[in-house]
Parts: C-alpha cells; sequence; structure tokens
C-alpha cells in the first residue's frame, strides 16, 4: 500500500511541493499508524509499526526515516555530537529537516548530483572549504559511488577538524574490497556491486584501512546491534579522526 501511494503521489505531485509538505502528507497517510508499540526517534512519533519496504528496511511513516537513519540521529545525540561545523553528504530529508534549523550548528548539506535536499553542491573529490575546517563530517552511503575514493578520504580528512569526527557507511562485503573500474555500464555496475551507480564493494577492514592510508590515524569500527522498538537493524559504521 505504502509503495504504491507513494508512486501516484510522485506521478501527480510535483517533486518540489511533495519535499515541501512531506510531513503534512505523510501525517495524513500515517494517521493510522500512531501507537505505542515502536518509536521513531527522529519524529519523536509513537507508532504501530514500521512500514517495511522492498528492500527489507524499515521505514517511520510519519518522517520517513530509514533504520540507518535512525541510528545515526540517535548515535549523534547520545554521543553529543551536533555542535559546531557540520558537513553532511546527500543527507536523508527527515535529518536534514531537524540539522537545518538546529541553532547549535552551522550546517553545509552537499549533494554532487542534486537528488537530495542540500544547499551546496561540493565534489567530495574537490571540497572547496578551508582546512581543519567541521567539527562533524556525516558521510553515509557515498564513497561506493566515488572512483577517485582516495583523493575523497584525503579531503575528508583535510577539511575535517583535529578534534573532529567523520561518521562513514557504506554497503559491505566479507572479505577484500571489490573494485574493477573497467566496469562503466549501469548494467556492468549492477551486476558487478550491487547497485548501477555504485564502483565498489568495500570490506568493514577494507575500509578501515584504507581510511587510514589516506590521512586518517584513528578509525574505530562500531557494529550495534538491531532494536525492535525504534526500528533498529544491525549495522556497522567508522568512526575516523585524524
Amino acid at each position: 500500500m505504502y509503495q504504491m501511494l507513494k508512486k501516484v503521489a510522485l506521478s501527480v505531485v510535483p517533486k518540489k511541493i511533495l519535499f515541501e509538505n512531506e510531513i503534512f502528507f505523510r501525517s495524513i497517510f500515517s494517521y493510522h499508524l500512531r501507537g505505542k508499540n515502536y518509536e521513531c526517534c527522529v519524529c519523536g512519533q509513537g507508532l504501530k509499526k514500521f512500514i517495511t519496504i522492498p528492500d527489507g528496511d524499515l521505514l517511520c511513516p510519519f518522517c520517513g526515516s530509514r533504520s540507518r537513519t535512525r541510528r545515526l540521529y540517535s548515535f549523534l545525540n547520545e554521543n553529543d555530537l551536533i555542535g559546531g561545523k557540520v558537513l553532511h553528504f546527500s543527507p536523508s530529508r527527515s535529518v536534514y529537516r531537524l540539522l537545518k534549523k538546529n541553532p547549535k550548528i552551522t550546517y553545509f548539506s552537499t549533494d554532487f548530483e542534486d537528488e537530495f535536499l542540500a544547499d551546496y553542491r561540493y565534489d567530495i573529490t574537490q571540497i572547496p572549504l578551508e582546512n581543519d575546517f567541521f567539527d562533524l563530517i556525516i558521510c553515509y552511503h557515498i564513497l561506493e559511488h566515488i572512483e577517485n575514493d582516495k583523493k575523497a578520504m584525503e579531503e575528508l580528512n583535510r577539511v575535517s577538524k583535529n578534534d573532529g569526527t567523520c561518521i562513514i557507511q557504506t554497503p559491505f562485503k566479507e572479505g577484500n574490497i571489490y573494485e574493477d573500474l573497467s566496469k562503466k555500464t549501469p548494467k556492468e555496475r549492477l551486476q558487478a556491486f550491487g547497485q548501477k551507480d555504485h564502483v565498489r564493494i568495500y570490506s568493514v577492514e577494507g575500509l578501515q584501512s584504507r581510511l587510514k592510508e589516506n590521512g586518517f590515524q584513528n578509525v574505530e569500527i562500531k557494529t550495534f546491534p538491531a532494536n525492535e522498538r525504534y526500528g533498529f537493524m544491525e549495522e556497522t559504521v567508522l568512526i575516523a579522526k585524524k
């Protein structure tokens, strides 16, 4: 039902109007899902249930947050990381709305392909800002799209403050990093990497090692357990510091 209504809405209502009024539209669709069994830590809404979408993820019907988005926002708050200058690549709309209006931070949201709500279009391999600039960098599901990921990592390190934090997540596999830059077409990349705009699949240890090779001195691997009430799935993120 959710996917069908979403498809109809996108075909009828201009995308800009949908984004600007997303919370209103969602509140109408989701009213019957109010409850106390579950809770979204992004919008704070109590739920009867999260919505399972085709890729198996759990979506909050009220704000549209995915499991990884909720986990990210929870982690940021629990560790008091929301402060100072924040660089956020291709932000989810649910967290973008919260960080954009947060008076504690100077928020730099960016999306190079102009597919997400964002205020800038930075090339992650050539970030046009000075060294040691950001207190927090959020780089979720970005590096697997970047051919020159080593240059991107160098740039993330360069613009991060000495005491700053860079939170990184990608899809992961066991073993070694798998990449093949000769695969150029969407069909080739879909077959090789599981998505038509990906250029590699990292392993957790492989990404950790590559981040260290390109400037970051301390890269912590954190694996979080699932939590049914908050719609968290088990996942791994890397916390990188200079």
